[in-house]
């Protein structure tokens, strides 16, 4: 009967019409062949027989699985809790009768016990939702097998004695009441080292939180100060809690960084990024990190993939919980808590409060600590234990230290002063719009096969000398000499500097982007550019989120750029100073600020520290982090890499080395010069010797 119904499925399937009939017959055969799977298992004897069961039920679900490939919308119809219609209801008790079967022997969910269609995706979304082709391949592996929720148990009875008590007040409360010596975060264990691949080593602070995780702690707001390691610790702490698949909520700033962070510090782990509808997404991976800004089209997948931790970075980006987004993530934390035992779920934010202490109402809500209206089983347990009510005077230290020790963890740059270098700078690489993206790219495609004909042109011409087997290396640098020399003369045209600029334009939104998170996360931040396009662009992009800056040029008067840097000193109100990388790269103090933005790469690694000592020099006193924003997949990220390799140098020519100090004219023609060895590599010329 299942055979012969899934067969008419597949006839109207194949005629590329799915009538609202035949989806109510997929899901039936669903549910039905799924119910069959277990009876054969549990009370089928002989293993031949069973097998032999097996096997048909096998071939009923390939035909199903077949027919989603062409419709993924009826992966949603698989969904273990997915609502059953009247009219499947029907369906189902006929198709019963006809095999012989008593209908009320075979549990079907209902609406009213089913909250799937609530939780799975908002309606106002809906049509929004996507399924990517990677997942339709990890759920066609086997359709039928949904992940295991068994583990999963509902919570000991809340204690009755505090049940009448309203608590969240407070329990808020006891924040803005807490004294200067009370405790910033939860008693943490001694250091834990995994091994760290690569030679990496964990500083202490970190290693305590994946600590924490291996003893069986599951829940941690880690509210460290940016620079301070929050994401290789939430990585770290999934491994130690074997917390795959690993879901992760990011900015969409950050989203390449954290895969990258992945692979460096769980490299047995494969890690994906959703962009748009996650048509480039590895659905087998156990990362998966997915910006704000597309969760909304990916929550039907996502709640049903069965993901055993859940990390939200830049967590407050959810603090207003009337927002769609906040919603999203709340809506995906409560399904993974209500379908997996102890998931580990981690908030990291080094802002826990924006705005005032109800600020932490969504972040708490998002870690299981409370719910709309009161405190959950955990919370409750612990406030019980103290004996005490909101009528009581010590309630309120008590309280406030029952929350804490729940996860938050807060550590500033001077608590661990010891643990990090005083200068340090961080690569954050970022991808660009698709559009711009494609465009950089091929312009450097461009630029490479013009070179390329010049090589194979040159090659062509020679009539005498030795015989170069592969590429002739000291051919390629007389090629990318006379490229640099005519890039440095041309007014136009595609050439690195005018790819350098147009890379600096693309990532001059992201980067103010991500000044912007830091000033809200840290105080004081320096933004650096090189041209007056990108500081524009930056200014406006800081100026729409509402944040005040000091803008220091090189067109300034004297008394004019004095003010600029006077305000951003002076001023608590002025967060960001956006600098040019040449004309604020020297003899100005900004030491009020601990964290810096290279929204551009300089083309020489003294030119960039110049800029980091603005911040990194006497009066200073917290650690210095340069975040370098590096547009991936591009020649940006081979300049970074060379920039870095020619630092080295410098720094034995300072020594007192018998080596020169690199200028940037050694970088441009390295780039140059490793551009066109890449492209003769992935495509030898038609003639590399004569």
């Amino acid at each position: 009967m299942l055979a012969r119904t899934a067969r008419d499925v597949e006839a109207a399937a194949q005629r590329g019409r799915m009538l609202p009939s035949d989806r109510t017959k997929f899901q039936v055969i669903a549910f039905l062949a799924r119910q069959e799977r277990a009876r054969v298992r549990a009370e089928v004897n002989g293993d031949a027989r069973r097998s032999g069961m097996l096997k048909r039920l096998d071939g009923i679900a390939l035909i199903l699985a077949q027919i989603a490939t062409r419709d993924t919308s009826l992966l949603a119809l698989l969904a273990e809790d997915a609502v059953m219609p009247d009219a499947a209801r029907s369906l189902m008790r006929n198709l019963l009768e006809d095999a012989g079967v008593e209908p009320a022997l075979v549990e079907v969910t209902s609406p009213e016990s089913s909250e799937s269609s609530e939780s799975s995706a908002a309606p106002a979304a809906a049509e929004r939702q996507v399924v990517p082709r990677a997942v339709v391949s990890r759920q066609l592996a086997n359709p039928f097998l949904a992940p295991d929720f068994s583990a999963a148990r509902p919570s000991a009875a809340p204690p009755r004695r505090l049940a009448t008590w309203e608590l969240l007040g407070p329990l808020f409360s006891s924040f803005e009441r807490a004294g200067a010596g009370a405790p910033q975060g939860m008693a943490l264990p001694a250091p834990s080292f995994p091994h760290a691949p690569g030679g990496r080593e964990l500083m202490p602070h970190q290693g305590q939180v994946v600590a924490a995780a291996a003893a069986g702690h599951r829940s941690f707001l880690l509210a460290d100060e940016p620079g301070l390691g929050k994401t290789a610790q939430a990585l770290l702490a999934a491994k130690a809690a074997d917390a795959y698949p690993l879901l992760a909520v990011v900015p969409n700033v950050v989203k390449t960084n954290w895969v990258r962070e992945a692979e460096l510090w769980t490299p047995n782990r494969s890690a994906t990024a959703i962009h748009g509808n996650g048509d480039t997404m590895d659905g087998f991976a156990d990362i998966v990190v997915v910006n704000y800004e597309v969760l909304d089209r990916h929550l039907g997948w996502i709640g049903d993939l069965g993901f055993r931790g859940m990390v939200i970075d830049e967590a407050h980006f959810i603090k207003n919980k009337t927002s769609q987004r906040s919603q999203h993530v709340l809506r995906l934390s409560e399904r993974i808590r209500s379908r997996v035992a102890r998931p580990l779920l981690m908030a990291l934010t080094g802002t826990p409060l924006i705005n005032d202490i109800e600020d932490f109402r969504a972040i708490w809500q998002f870690l299981g600590w409370i719910d709309d209206t009161k405190p959950l089983a955990a919370l409750m347990h612990a406030l019980e234990d103290t004996g005490l009510t909101p009528a009581d005077p010590g309630f309120y230290p008590r309280a406030r230290q029952c929350v804490v020790d729940l996860g938050i963890v807060r550590r500033r740059k001077v608590d661990v002063a010891a643990d990090i270098p005083a200068r340090r700078i961080a690569d954050l690489p970022v991808e660009l719009d698709q559009k711009v993206g494609r465009s950089i790219r091929k312009a450097e495609q461009d630029l490479a096969r013009r070179m390329v004909a010049q090589y194979e042109s040159a090659l062509a011409r020679r009539e005498s000398g030795p015989v170069v087997e592969g590429i002739d290396h000291d051919l390629v640098r007389r090629i990318a000499t006379r490229e640099r020399k005519e890039a440095t003369n041309a007014e136009g045209g595609e050439n690195v500097f005018a790819m350098m600029r147009r890379i600096g334009r693309a990532k001059a939104v992201l980067a103010a982007d991500y000044a912007i998170q830091l000033a809200h996360s840290a105080g004081k931040v320096v933004f650096f550019a090189k041209h007056v396009d990108v500081m524009d662009a930056a200014e406006e992009t800081i100026a729409k989120a509402g944040i005040r800056f000091s803008s220091i040029r090189g067109d300034q008067a004297r008394t004019v750029r004095q003010k600029q840097i006077d305000a951003f000193v002076n001023d608590p109100d002025v967060a960001i100073a956006v600098c040019s990388l040449t004309a604020a790269g020297v003899g100005i103090n900004l030491q009020v600020a601990s964290n810096i933005v290279l929204a551009e790469l300089s083309w020489t690694d003294a030119e960039q520290t110049q800029a980091i000592d603005r911040s990194h020099r006497i009066g200073q006193t917290e650690p210095v982090t340069a975040w370098r924003i590096i547009a991936a997949q591009t020649i940006d990220a081979r300049i970074a890499e060379l920039i870095d390799s020619k630092a080295g140098l410098a720094a034995r020519a300072l020594d007192g080395s018998e080596d020169e100090a690199p200028s940037s004219a050694d970088v441009q023609l390295e780039a140059l010069v490793a551009l066109l060895t890449d492209a003769l590599g992935a495509t030898p010329p038609a003639r590399l010797a004569t």
